[in-house]
């Protein structure tokens, strides 16, 4: 796997000390409240596991999952719901784990579905933000990283469900996916 990847942006200590300066900003922004943390499956799982640890707060974990790469390198522009999540969001603070936000598409269909169950808000806590991506004007509330518009795999992110378990975030060399 690792002669696949072009260039390591961000390794294992990188990613630490994001979760952990996301994790303590979290905590002070939410501070006496317990938060509905949403993470979006498959790619946030990781960043979901390692960011949590670092809020020192009292939680409730959900899952949901939702496709618009359906496979390939760029998004299909048809956001599929997969699995929903099980609580009540009704009235609640929700804070979206998502592991890169690009086009904005996914996320602003995540935001609108929330608020029509009635959340009482609702907060984002990226692991990666391609802003070059964008289609839809929208911004996460947490960044870990700022990434460049290049296909990244690793940390939970895939290619054909492939390099989610790399330890670290790298570009996928073209010849790969082309």
């Amino acid at each position: 796997m690792n002669n696949d990847i072009e260039e390591i942006l961000f390794d294992q200590q990188q990613i630490h000390e994001a979760a952990v300066r996301l994790g303590q900003r979290i905590t002070e922004d939410y501070a006496g409240q317990k938060p509905l943390v949403l993470s979006v499956l498959k790619g946030a799982y990781l960043w979901t596991a390692d960011l949590i640890r670092e809020i020192d707060l009292y939680v409730d974990l959900e899952f949901i999952k939702i496709s618009s790469y359906h496979g390939g390198v760029t998004s299909s522009n048809e956001i599929q719901l997969v699995t929903d999540v099980q609580s009540d969001v009704k009235d609640r603070d929700v804070l979206i784990l998502e592991d890169i936000v690009d086009t904005g598409q996914s996320l602003q269909f995540l935001k609108d579905l929330l608020k029509d169950r009635g959340a009482h808000s609702v907060q984002v806590a990226t692991f990666l933000d391609k802003k070059e991506g964008r289609k839809i004007e929208i911004d996460a509330d947490y960044v870990g990283f700022d990434v460049r518009n290049e296909f990244v795999v690793g940390y939970g992110l895939d290619y054909a469900d492939l390099y989610r378990n790399l330890p670290y975030v790298g570009i996928l060399k073209k010849d790969i996916y082309s």
